[in-house]
C-alpha cells in the first residue's frame, strides 16, 4: 500500500509517542501535523479536528482516506499491514502476555494522569497542582509495582518485554517512563523497567521518536 500516512500529534503525548515508536520500528515515512493540546484552550477540540476525532484526543494516523483513532488500535494496524518487522510475537501466549502488558500502560496507568482529567480536577474541583501531581505519581508507580512484577518473574522476558525485538509492550512502556520523570517520580524501585528502557532509547526507532525530537517541540520544554 503506497497511500500517504500522516500523523496527527503533539510532541508531549505519550499515546502519539507510542505510534511514533510503531512507524519507526516498521521503518515507515510519515508527515506529522501537530495538534497542541493546550494552546487556544486546546486544538484538538477546534470543530475541523472533531471531525477527525469525535474523541478530541491523538494521534490520529491518516492513511490516505483512512482515519485511524485509538494508538493500540493503530499499531495492530501497522502489524497486519506491514508485518515485518514483527510487534507482536509469533505463539498465542506470547501475543497475549504482549497484549496484556501493554493495556497495563495504555488503560490502567495512562488514563489516570491523561490531560483531559487534570484538567478537569483543576478546573471543576480546584485541586492544587501538587495534589493532581502526587496523583498521577501515585497511579505511576502502582502500575509500575505490578509491571515489573510481571517482567521480573517471567523467563520470557529477555532484552525486552517479551523475548529478543521490541513489541507493543515496549511501545507503551518507553512514552509512560517519560511521563513519569516528567512528574518527578522515584522510579529506582524498577530496575527491569529502567534496563528494557535503556536497550530501546538505544534503537533509532526509540530515539528518533523521542518527545524532545518532534518538530512541534518547543525549543525550550517545559
Amino acid at each position: 500500500m503506497v497511500d500517504k500516512l500522516v500523523l496527527y500529534s503533539y510532541w508531549r503525548s505519550s499515546a502519539a509517542y507510542r505510534v511514533r515508536i510503531g512507524l519507526n520500528l516498521k521503518r515507515l515515512r510519515y508527515e506529522t501535523v501537530p495538534v497542541h493540546l493546550l494552546r487556544d484552550g486546546g486544538e484538538q477540540h477546534s470543530e475541523a479536528y472533531r471531525e477527525a476525532n469525535p474523541q478530541q484526543l491523538v494521534p490520529v494516523l491518516q492513511h490516505g482516506h483512512r482515519m485511524l483513532r485509538q494508538s493500540l488500535a493503530i499499531l495492530d494496524y501497522l502489524d497486519e499491514v506491514w508485518p515485518e518487522p514483527v510487534l507482536l510475537p509469533a505463539t498465542a501466549r506470547g501475543r497475549q502476555r504482549v497484549r496484556a502488558l501493554a493495556q497495563l500502560v495504555a488503560c490502567d496507568i495512562h488514563p489516570l494522569n491523561n490531560l483531559r482529567v487534570l484538567q478537569y480536577f483543576e478546573r471543576e474541583w480546584n485541586v492544587p497542582q501538587t495534589e493532581r501531581d502526587a496523583w498521577v505519581r501515585h497511579w505511576m508507580e502502582q502500575g509500575f509495582h505490578a509491571f515489573e512484577q510481571l517482567l521480573a518473574d517471567n523467563p520470557a522476558t529477555s532484552a525486552f518485554c517479551e523475548g529478543h525485538a521490541p513489541t507493543v509492550a515496549d511501545c507503551c512502556l518507553i512514552p509512560q517512563l517519560y511521563n513519569a520523570r516528567r512528574y518527578g517520580t522515584d522510579l529506582a524501585a524498577f530496575p527491569t523497567l529502567l534496563r528494557i528502557e535503556a536497550a530501546c532509547l538505544a534503537l533509532p526507532a526509540f530515539d528518533d521518536a523521542r518527545p524532545e525530537r518532534q518538530p512541534d517541540a518547543p525549543e525550550h520544554q517545559g
